[in-house]
């Protein structure tokens, strides 16, 4: 592992990620400041980094759901940090954005993944987040063309589902989900199935049925990584309960959870939904952060 002078280090926390940055912070023994913002009456917003950036290593912390608001300032963080003498500048982003939209799906349609990484790129020396949304690209450094750290969820939220569950049947809710769902039974040594969704519109989502009778005694949890308006896990949850199973747990890595995505999945059935803190959340009980410390100083931060 790299070893990294810890003083050289200082995060700047964009709103909205302060419990993350603190968590960080603890975790690289080094100190965190606030990026400062302000909202001008026709929309433009000023801000403001903390002084004493002269040859430090500054990582941005700003997870990026809802990026289109985020995304300026953070940019313009990243640059005012560099031009007051920053040597290194790289962003934590715990929810990454714009991954899915990785080709063209119909005509005329934007590939915004290449776009916004290409964006991130010009203003970052490294990045650091949490099981980015990956299919066709299959890694992130092809896209960002620096070094970057994407971190994988399942070691938390295995030792959590170890914890708190008692015998554990891993479902995921739909093919897309088998990437984590598969990493995290694996380190539990649980038994795991995968629905089959259709979806015809952004809220009009069905899923496979599931025969139920070999199953009766475990507890399901059902795991996703991105929770947003929760369609495919409200009727994963509705069909596990047809089925006969208990109400099962469901699992976010990234808490988007718009809307009424909570109450409706609590209205549906769950026992409990939990989330990764990759985004605050009031569900937020499964800590990534330490996972990040590690792969930043593995992956990205300076030797000293």
């Amino acid at each position: 592992m790299a070893k990294t002078d810890q003083t050289d280090i200082v995060l700047l926390t964009l709103p909205g990620n302060e419990a993350q940055a603190e968590a960080l912070a603890t975790r690289l023994n080094c100190n965190a400041a606030p990026v400062l913002l302000h909202t001008f009456p026709d929309g433009e917003t000023l801000v403001t980094v903390p002084e004493g950036l002269q040859d430090r290593c500054v990582i941005l912390v700003c997870t990026l759901d809802h990026p289109d608001s985020k995304l300026a300032p953070l940019l313009f963080a990243a640059d005012t940090a560099r031009e007051l003498g920053a040597r290194k500048v790289g962003l934590v982003a715990p929810y990454l954005a714009y991954m899915r939209q990785d080709i063209r799906f119909a005509p005329g349609q934007a590939v915004s993944s290449r776009t916004f990484a290409a964006v991130l790129s010009r203003h970052i020396d490294f990045l650091a987040t949490v099981d980015p949304h990956l299919h066709r690209n299959h890694a992130l450094d092809p896209l960002f063309k620096l070094p970057c750290a994407a971190v994988a969820a399942a070691p938390a939220i295995a030792d959590w589902i170890a914890q708190a569950v008692p015998k554990p049947l891993l479902i995921g809710p739909d093919s897309e989900s088998e990437q984590w769902i598969a990493a995290v039974a694996k380190r539990l040594g649980a038994p795991y199935l995968v629905l089959e969704k259709t979806r015809r519109g952004d809220r009009d989502v069905s899923v496979s049925e599931i025969d139920a009778g070999a199953w009766a005694q475990h507890t399901p949890v059902l795991l996703d990584d991105i929770l947003s308006t929760a369609r495919t896990m409200i009727a994963a949850v509705q069909r596990l309960r047809e089925a006969g199973l208990a109400a099962p747990i469901c699992i976010a890595v990234h808490p988007i959870l718009s809307g009424d995505a909570l109450p409706s999945l609590m209205a549906a059935g769950a026992a409990r939904v939990v989330s990764c803190n990759t985004i605050s959340h009031s569900s937020n009980a499964i800590d990534v952060m330490p996972l990040i410390a590690a792969a930043l100083t593995l992956h990205c931060l300076p030797a000293a």
